[in-house]
């Protein structure tokens, strides 16, 4: 069964046919072509395919994609500003070496922006939770941690 589907996805109102079994994060890539929000496992365990649904962290492995009916999504491509200007988030990763290989950053950087949106004065745990649903290989943690910790807001 295909159905229409209309979303805003990174600020602009899109629709797109889908099928009902397709999750939103064949739809960003196949369909939209968006291929910054990658494919880990599959299984909702890595947090590769991290992106915000209506402000909220999603797996968008596991996420219906008819759920985005009406919503608006965000992928790490929706993060950059008008005349390609990285989000503070993603200039503070570069900044820390928080990207090694690369493959967990989108969504890494997605579930920092959604714990920033949410609290911008995080604490140590918060950040620990923040984070959480998402897996590094490469950096160890501690550069992300920093660049987590360098984007949130002075008080």
């Amino acid at each position: 069964m295909k159905k229409t589907i209309a979303f805003n996805l990174n600020g602009d109102n899109v629709s797109a046919d889908v099928e009902s079994h397709k999750m939103l994060l064949s739809v960003l890539r196949e369909t939209f072509q968006l291929t910054g929000t990658k494919e880990g496992c599959g299984h909702g365990e890595c947090g590769a395919c991290t992106v915000l649904v209506d402000g909220f962290a999603v797996n968008a492995c596991l996420y219906p994609a008819f759920e985005v009916a009406g919503k608006s999504v965000t992928t790490i491509e929706g993060l950059v500003a008008e005349g390609n200007i990285l989000h503070p988030i993603q200039e503070a990763f570069i900044k820390k070496g928080a990207i090694q290989c690369g493959f967990c950053s989108p969504g890494m950087i997605m579930s920092a922006k959604a714990l920033l949106d949410e609290n911008p004065h995080p604490s140590d745990d918060d950040i620990k939770r923040g984070i959480s649903g998402n897996l590094c290989r490469c950096t160890g943690y501690v550069q992300i941690f920093d660049a987590i910790k360098e984007s949130a807001k002075p008080l």
